[in-house]
């Protein structure tokens, strides 16, 4: 039922209340199980990205149906439609039909949470520390991105027959590594300023940069009339020029951005400023025909260069707490579990496509651990595990897929495992590897980056 049809069946009034209560409801339900799943986390020493999505898990479709997206078809739970109702004084089935409405706007802001996120991702890409490694870096990152990217998009195309566009996006899904993860247990061992660690940190810079870059390209082709070789290397060159031009400005436009910053005397002019640029970048990449995401990205990679980095950092860390928060809950919301339930028989096609998933996806990453040469003594198993976790990059892959209706329930659950997975195996793996090996004094622990 739409709004107009609602105000006719109820006062305006008793509607405007049924929706503050369901607004602030969805709020306080996500930072409550957001905040509980994300502390434990930290207490077993893994990501608290991941409590965020299992807390969506817990709270949507596959559990309490507290928060459930309108495009599952879900009903939400009975008991908040009647608390609600009869709060607000409109029968449950109102409710729901409100709910419906008004869900749009919690993604609007969830989208807010992305674009800060990734802005955030590109103003801590350390450039200097991918120059720094060079050759290495680069071999490195280029194997982890291609080899995934084929061989998951070439099997699940030819070997589990799924269609073009949703192979190509799963395929990219894989490429991302998560600088995140690896730098905190790199630090935590000593081993960050090693050449392992810088080779790894270097090369997942690189990787965030070519994994937005083909996302953009898959998101855009989606959007578009198909798969076609044109449209394509007009969209893979709009990106490569789009980047570019970050990179440059990144070394240019810095001076008159801390010019600009500067005469600012206002409280807060250090976000506004930046997300000034923000929204600047988000304009001009939706305008050539790429996806937004890739224009936040942008942004942090031209305001990395600015004297003013630790302010910019520090004014959208707490924005990127709230609002990438929610857009992570409601990934978890979405994802209908029971497509891997293992006793239904339907469910084994998209159990055995995780498994491939995730298998490629660690084979991939170690691999490029073994692609460059050097002279050097380098523990090659060191650089490949510490490329493999996908964490908050792979899961913005995913939302991102989700949100553009490319992906089925079972690929979807299959892409969340392989993110799960390889994030919940890396940390692990690598201090095991590491354990007994610290690398030296760590001059910078790189606390700052975001796990």
């Amino acid at each position: 039922m739409s709004l107009p049809a609602l105000l006719l069946e109820v006062g305006s009034h008793q509607l405007e209340v049924a929706e503050t209560l369901l607004s602030v409801g969805e709020f306080l339900v996500i930072f409550v199980a957001a905040r509980a799943l994300a502390e434990l986390m930290v207490r077993i020493q893994l990501p608290t990205i991941l409590g965020e999505l299992v807390a969506g898990v817990l709270i949507g479709v596959s559990g309490l149906h507290l928060i459930v997206p309108p495009d599952t078809q879900a009903q939400l739970s009975g008991a908040v439609l009647d608390l609600v109702g009869s709060l607000a004084e409109i029968t449950p089935a109102a409710v729901q039909d409100l709910y419906v409405e008004t869900f749009p706007n919690l993604q609007a802001v969830s989208q807010i949470g992305l674009f800060a996120l990734l802005f955030l991702t590109g103003l801590e890409s350390e450039l200097d520390e991918l120059v720094a490694v060079g050759v290495q870096a680069t071999t490195v990152a280029v194997t982890g991105v291609v080899l995934p990217f084929a061989l998951g998009t070439a099997g699940l195309y030819y070997l589990f027959a799924v269609p073009l566009i949703p192979s190509i996006f799963a395929g990219a899904a894989m490429t991302a590594t998560s600088i995140g993860i690896t730098a905190s247990v790199f630090s935590e061992l000593k081993f960050l300023k090693t050449r392992e660690g810088q080779t790894v940190i270097g090369a997942a810079v690189l990787d965030d940069i070519l994994g937005i870059v083909i996302l953009a390209v898959v998101v855009s082709l989606a959007g578009g009339e198909g798969f076609a070789v044109g449209p394509i290397l007009k969209l893979v060159a709009a990106a490569g020029v789009f980047v570019a031009a970050a990179l440059f400005l990144s070394r240019t436009a810095a001076p008159a951005f801390d010019w600009l910053l500067d005469q600012l005397k206002a409280p807060g002019e250090a976000a506004v400023a930046s997300f000034l640029v923000l929204s600047l970048c988000c304009f001009a990449a939706q305008a050539i025909g790429l996806e937004a995401a890739l224009g936040a990205f942008a942004a942090g990679l031209i305001l990395s260069g600015s004297k003013h980095t630790h302010a910019i950092d520090a004014a959208v860390k707490p924005l990127v707490a709230l609002f990438a928060t929610i857009f992570f809950v409601l990934i978890g919301t979405g994802m209908d579990l029971a497509v891997l339930n293992p006793f239904n028989p339907d469910n084994h096609e998209g159990l055995i496509i995780a498994a491939f998933l995730l298998t490629v996806a660690i084979i991939g990453k170690i691999a490029a651990g073994w692609s460059y040469v050097s002279k050097e003594k380098t523990n090659r198993l060191v650089v490949g595990l510490g490329m493999m976790p996908r964490g908050e990059v792979g899961l913005i892959f995913l939302g991102l897929g989700t949100q553009a209706g490319l992906l089925t329930k079972p690929l979807e659950a299959a892409i969340l495992l392989m993110v799960i997975g390889t994030t919940f195996l890396a940390p692990i793996l690598l201090r095991l590897v590491l354990g007994g090996n610290s690398g030296g004094p760590d001059l910078d622990p790189l606390a700052e980056i975001p796990t």
